[in-house]
Formats: C-alpha cells, structure tokens, sequence
C-alpha cells in the first residue's frame, strides 16, 4: 500500500480540520491541517459533483506537498428540492453567502413545506503519497427544522435533526455528532480500506 503519513488535511475550514481530528484521532497518523502549510493552494470548487471536487482538493494538496492528503467535499440534499442544493451548498445563497445566508434562505425556500426530508452527503477523496485516488461516501439522512436550534456545529447543523433523534446537530454534544454523522460514514469506509490494503 502506498504511504498515507503524514496526511495533509485539504480544507481551509476550521470546522472540518477540528471534525476530522477528531473523527483520526484513534488511527496512528501525523495530520497537518493546511493552515500549517506554506502558502497553501486555494482551490476552486468548481465540479460538477462532490466527489469531483473531493478528487480536485486532494490531488491540488498532493501536488503541493508531495504527501498523502485528504479532502471533502459535502452537500445537504433536501428532498423537496430535488436534491439540491448539493454540490452548491456552501453558496446556496449566492458565491459570497456566508452561513446565515444560506441558513435564511434554506428557510425561506421550505416555508410551508411538509416534506422536509433531507440528507447529508460526504464524499472523502484520498490521494495517497504515490498519487492514486481512492473516494469514500457516507450518508446521514434527517429532517429539516422550520427554525434554527442549538449553538455547535458549522454550516446547516442547526437546521439538520438527523433521523431517530429528538436534537437538531447543533444541540448535539460534538462526540455524538461525530459518530452518527455523514463524515464518519466516509471515513469509516476510509478506514475499512486502510485495513484490507494494509
């Protein structure tokens, strides 16, 4: 099996390199978040897919460092529409929306709505250290709330009650987030690969 450490993390969100420490934290691994990096690439998340902009990610922090790196790439698939905003997530509200934004609108949009199924979608990218890629998915299926609820998490957590739980990701205490949540699902099939290929 090609070498994976050290792993650089391809993410410039805080929230995602805190999330997977975590989520690492029990595999023997030097992590370096690329905060810690020289003059990281700025990536633009322009595939038409998750799982093309995980592979974009990853490879862009390959090439930089010559490690192994990581990258994700998620989307929050709601039901009544279609499926979206999925690969546009992060900037459902417009290319500068911050997470409020995306939060009102998301809201606004649903106004009304019975069906507020949804599910978060993630799609973890590894390019080991010889430049192969191997792509993982987890999926953690919820309901909309018609209000935001609870203080942790980033993004849409607030909004999100994942199924058969009474809190919405954000009311959640970060442990048990992380152990049901759609990243772990990702990373679980990440760590299934690691251990047959090892």
């Amino acid at each position: 099996m090609a070498p994976v450490d050290p792993l650089v993390l391809g993410t410039r969100n805080p929230g995602k390199v805190e999330e997977l420490r975590a989520l690492l934290s029990d595999l023997s691994l030097t992590l370096h978040p690329s905060s810690s990096l020289d003059a990281p690439p700025d990536v633009v998340e322009d595939a038409d897919t998750l799982d093309g902009n995980a592979r974009k990610k990853a490879r862009a922090f390959h090439e930089h460092t010559g490690h192994a790196a990581l990258a994700d790439d998620t989307g929050l698939e709601v039901a009544a529409l279609d499926g979206g905003p999925g690969v546009h997530t992060a900037r459902f509200a417009g290319p500068n929306a911050t997470s409020e934004d995306n939060k009102k609108k998301l809201l606004e949009v649903l106004e009304g709505a019975s069906d507020r199924r949804a599910q978060f979608r993630t799609v973890v990218a590894l390019v080991d250290a010889n430049g192969a890629v191997h792509t993982f998915e987890g999926i953690c299926t919820g309901t909309i709330t018609t209000a935001p609820r609870g203080e942790g998490g980033f993004g849409y957590d607030p909004l999100f009650q994942p199924t058969g739980y009474e809190h919405t990701f954000a009311e959640m205490p970060a442990e048990t987030k992380n152990e049901i949540s759609h990243r772990r699902k990702a990373l679980n099939a990440l760590r299934e690969y690691l251990s047959r290929a090892d």
